[in-house]
């Protein structure tokens, strides 16, 4: 879908909402934000833009059924009128945050049309572990967490980045990030065993060189040993796993809990069993297949006149606005081909 991005990328969208009076920045020099920092804004100027486009907008009007004659899109129905036109976008958006109106009647309009929809998982949430040690972190933010799932089927996937523990689970970029590869496997097995390595990627080696090194030159318990590499809640709870005292100096443990600290640091088991479900999903995993979609041009390659945008797609990214540069992006190449 390359396409739809080089055509209407970041830089087209700051213009664009610089032209209908949304002013941006860049606090962190990675993300981009409306200087008011309030979704709000993005919202009153688009609706404005509309109302001064002379765009008719029909509220409480719930489309029902997708009007179809000879493989072209005629037009669509609600419960109590028609619409007719040669030309229709699905853009309703994914299952996630049912608060704001998505119920999936997109996924439905595309398969009563022939449309494949690929299996839908809730993304970019929050997890909830089995281990209840984590409450005791809760609030602690682990900066550059690897995180991986421990199944011989997903060896090969892991995700870097801050991680938070909560009450019940644990969040943050780096969880919601890896939490669509989870989700699916969650559907299969229950509960599913990842490995967390804390300490910024640092081996099992590297852990033993700093304690045993910080230990002799200061002459420091556990605590302090690993102050600079972990909050002290999580220290005390990794040494409360393998009966460490975390009051006590390293070399004055034996040697199989020696060994069993320093792994469970590089290698922290959890295991997610929920999680918050699509009522607080960010994003939806899955979609109408990109193998029925032209993108060149977002339309159908099984109707005429029929086109897709957004989320309702097969396509989603990570945290920091990739999802919503992809729904600028696919709809403005849909609508552009339209006008």
């Amino acid at each position: 879908m390359g396409d739809a991005l080089s055509q209407f990328d970041h830089k087209s969208l700051i213009k664009f909402l610089s032209e209908i009076g949304v002013d941006t920045h860049i606090p962190d020099g990675f993300r981009i934000f409306p200087v008011t920092h309030n979704s709000s804004t993005i919202i009153e100027a688009l609706a404005n833009e509309l109302l001064k486009q002379n765009i008719e907008i029909k509220c409480l009007t719930k489309i029902e059924n997708l009007l179809c004659e000879d493989e072209k899109i005629i037009g669509v129905e609600s419960s109590i009128e028609k619409f007719f036109s040669s030309n229709v976008i699905i853009a309703t958006g994914g299952l996630g945050f049912s608060m704001l109106g998505a119920n999936g009647d997109g996924y439905d309009f595309a398969k009563s049309l022939g449309h494949k929809v690929t299996e839908l998982y809730p993304a970019m949430l929050p997890l909830i572990t089995k281990e209840k040690w984590v409450a005791n972190c809760k609030a602690d933010t682990i900066a550059k967490a690897e995180l991986k799932i421990d199944l011989k089927k997903a060896k090969k996937l892991k995700a870097i980045g801050d991680l938070i523990f909560t009450v019940k689970g644990i969040r943050g970029p780096v969880v919601l990030d890896f939490s669509r590869e989870i989700t699916p496997f969650l559907e299969k097995y229950d509960e599913v065993p990842i490995l967390m390595n804390l300490v910024k990627g640092l081996n099992e080696e590297e852990i033993f060189s700093h304690i045993k090194n910080y230990s002799e030159n200061i002459d420091a318990n556990l605590e302090e040993c690993l102050a600079s590499l972990l909050p002290n809640s999580v220290i005390k709870e990794l040494c409360n796993l393998v009966s460490a005292d975390s009051t006590k100096r390293f070399k004055d443990l034996d040697g199989q809990t020696r060994e069993k600290l320093v792994k469970i640091i590089v290698s922290t088991p959890l295991t997610v069993i929920d999680h918050v479900g699509f009522e607080k999903a960010m994003i939806t995993r899955g979609g109408v297949s990109l193998k029925e979609i032209n993108p060149k041009t977002m339309q159908s390659k099984i109707i005429e006149g029929l086109y897709f945008c957004g989320e309702v797609v097969d396509l989603d990214g990570p945290c920091g606005g990739y999802n919503l540069q992809w729904s600028f992006s696919s709809g403005n190449l849909a609508g552009q081909l339209l006008s």
